[in-house]
């Protein structure tokens, strides 16, 4: 479901001028077409947006567990593909790493942005392989995904296993996210990633100390969305969640919201472990907050505490820890909430995922600056 907004806040970046950005011709997003599968695992750079976005659980070998967020993001601008010079800024590559660590007691994240070229930064097709510097996720011929960001204070070197088939989220991958056919993107989800390598966490005495890496396993959730459309006029931002449960099931649900919380469009699909789908329309899926968090940076308050609302069942969702706010206004332009939750279905432990809380700052700005 998310970040819909990075290429109508980075239009203007590395000289792209008012007259290319006026008018930039972009694919649209179509019901019908069938995505095909692993050729549509690759860039997709006739698109404004897409993003490759894997979260997951940890477990160190004492058992103390972690929540881990990677990103790509690759940008169209609207420049003219057909410029010759290597240095056109034809597409932008976005990249955010994030580690929540209890010990530490808030998010440590960091982020990167360049334009594509010069093998240093780059979103292939054909098959997942993204670069950003140092930064890459690429998806191997049997499947699985190697992943490595060695970032400010922390470092994420890590594997992700298919266990299941991919998740073809609505109506075959087509997923609408307003009242308006328009309004959607290509979207499927990769649940149930099972995940080795290892960690270096932040350093609890400080930046002079060295840390070392820990060895972790665990669960991960990769999504993968491209689209050229706008949310609808009256959305302020969005609350997701994509949950690994206990059972082998998948849920992932989004509510896009209005100023006065409203749901100006919801969608949920929970997958058994067997396979079977079952999708949740508008009128079956809510967010309804318990308890909220302001942030002692920004002063932005997020429900970090939620009850999610997928037909007759109820979803309690509550953060490993409350500051999980990640601040990309360097990159991307967004300030929002993303973070590890435990997942209780109808009071009783049902598993772990990631929640996203955008918009609650103020409405995102989906324009081009």
């Amino acid at each position: 479901m998310l970040r819909l907004l990075v290429p109508f806040t980075l239009a203007g970046l590395f000289g792209v001028s008012a007259a290319l950005a006026a008018q930039p011709q972009f694919a649209a997003v179509l019901p019908g077409k069938t995505i095909e599968l692993p050729r549509d695992t690759g860039a997709h750079p006739a698109f404004r947006t897409e993003w490759w976005y894997a979260t997951g659980w940890l477990d160190t070998p004492d058992h103390q567990p972690l929540g881990f967020q990677i990103t790509f993001f690759r940008s169209a601008t609207g420049h003219p593909a057909n410029d010759p010079s290597a240095f056109a800024p034809t597409q932008l590559i976005i990249a955010h790493a994030a580690l929540s660590d209890p010990k530490l007691g808030r998010l440590a994240h960091d982020q990167k942005i360049a334009r594509q070229g010069f093998g240093l930064a780059y979103a292939k097709a054909g098959n997942t392989d993204v670069q950003l510097d140092t930064w890459r996720m690429v998806r191997a011929p049997d499947g699985h995904y190697d992943v490595t960001a060695d970032a400010a204070g922390f470092a994420l070197h890590l594997t992700f296993t298919p266990t299941q088939a991919p998740l073809l989220q609505g109506d075959n991958g087509y997923s609408r996210k307003g009242p308006l056919a328009s309004q959607a993107s290509y979207y499927y989800s990769e649940p149930q990633l099972r995940v080795t390598g290892s960690v270096t966490r932040p350093a609890a005495g400080g930046a002079s100390r060295i840390a070392t890496p820990t060895p972790v396993t665990g669960s991960a959730w990769l999504d993968h969305e491209w689209s050229s459309t706008l949310l609808a006029a009256d959305a302020v931002g969005w609350d997701w969640l994509g949950a690994n449960l206990s059972d082998g099931a998948a849920l992932m649900a989004f509510k896009v919201r209005a100023a006065d919380g409203h749901a100006v469009w919801a969608h949920a699909a929970l997958r058994s472990a067997d396979g079977q789908i079952t999708q949740f329309g508008p009128g079956d899926v809510d967010f309804s907050p318990t308890r909220q968090w302001r942030s002692p940076r920004t002063g932005t308050q997020y429900p970090v505490a939620t009850v999610v609302r997928t037909g007759e069942t109820r979803w309690q969702l509550a953060p490993l820890l409350d500051d999980q706010e990640l601040d990309s206004r360097e990159s991307t332009g967004a300030l929002y909430w993303e973070g590890a939750v435990t997942v209780n279905r109808d009071g009783k432990p049902a598993g772990n995922g990631y929640l996203e809380l955008t918009g609650y700052g103020k409405k995102l700005t989906l324009e081009r600056r």
